[in-house]
């Protein structure tokens, strides 16, 4: 998909709603798992539009992400707030978050990992990318703030193979 196809409206819907709240969804070994994220990034990497998750590796979803190839971000054009603080408070390893916010998946038109229905706005994306943390690189103050206990993140760049509106 050429950034081209990627809809400007897409791009600003998703980077201002992003910050309250999406989900990043990846799927390994039949399980399925989603996650709310509310960092990331949407740009272009190697000529090919790109979407950058942030996933700690202390997480369930890092767990599955690493075995996959594949993610989806569904961006929550309404209001979702109670799922995505149940998405964003509770482990995946120790409950199916996905039913117990009452979340929908519909498949994926172009990667496996399916999407969260009722959002609105969902992007697929094939991992050409990925980076753990390196501490000793991080500005000393982000660091503090962010990383105290050391779950350090890994970076996950997926080449957007599909954006669209549900």
């Amino acid at each position: 998909m050429s950034q081209e196809l990627i809809s400007e409206q897409y791009l600003a819907q998703a980077l201002a709603i992003l910050p309250k709240g999406a989900f990043l969804t990846t799927a390994a070994d039949g399980k399925v798992n989603t996650m709310t994220i509310g960092w990331g990034s949407i740009g272009t990497v190697w000529q090919k539009p790109c979407f950058m998750v942030m996933v700690r590796q202390s997480r369930y979803t890092h767990e599955l992400i690493e075995k996959s190839s594949e993610f989806t971000v569904s961006i929550p054009v309404n209001e979702m707030k109670k799922a995505l603080g149940l998405c964003g408070t509770k482990s995946g390893r120790d409950m199916d978050k996905i039913s117990a916010a009452g979340l929908t998946l519909l498949p994926g038109k172009a990667v496996s990992v399916p999407v969260i229905k009722g959002c609105g706005l969902h992007f697929e994306c094939k991992i050409v990318y990925k980076q753990t943390m390196e501490p000793t690189l991080l500005d000393e103050n982000n660091d503090k703030a962010w990383y105290a206990n050391g779950d350090y993140h890994t970076l996950y760049y997926g080449e957007i193979v599909a954006a669209y509106e549900e």
